[in-house]
């Protein structure tokens, strides 16, 4: 039930959000969802990939510095509240979150969010118990 997810640091400097991807790119590497968090010097790019073990691999061969990380991609109702309420199944357990971003297309009917805890197994036998839908890796990357 756990996803990778690659998160590159970034000098903010012209054109190297472009350079990472091309190497995807040229490598028939699709992002399935990205988010950017920056300061004044540099970024940190966290993408989900179609192929995260080979997308981090010809990164770091281009120079890039980068690392994995799970996450889990909890299917949410498409509705007002629906993220709240998953967020408030976390709080109630104690869970902390550290970050989340939501992906740029949905499956089914249902929204998707990638979330990022500090116990990522609780986290998700909280949200399966409630019967929240939390999607296989490999589900994710086929988007």
């Amino acid at each position: 039930m756990k996803v990778k997810q690659i998160s590159v640091f970034l000098e903010n400097e012209k054109g190297r959000l472009a350079q990472v991807t091309k190497v995807l790119g040229d490598n028939n590497i699709n992002i399935r969802a990205m988010s950017i968090a920056d300061t004044a010097d540099f970024g940190i790019l966290r993408i989900i990939v179609s192929d995260p073990d080979k997308a981090i691999r010809l990164l770091k061969e281009a120079n890039f510095t980068g690392s994995t990380t799970d996450v889990i991609a909890v299917e949410i109702k498409d509705e007002p509240g629906g993220l709240a309420n998953v967020l408030d199944l976390l709080q109630q357990a104690d869970i902390n979150i550290e970050y989340l971003y939501a992906f740029v297309q949905k499956a089914s009917n249902a929204a998707l969010v990638v979330v990022k805890v500090e116990q990522i197994d609780k986290a998700i036998e909280v949200l399966q118990k409630k019967d929240i839908n939390i999607l296989p890796g490999s589900q994710v990357y086929a988007l």
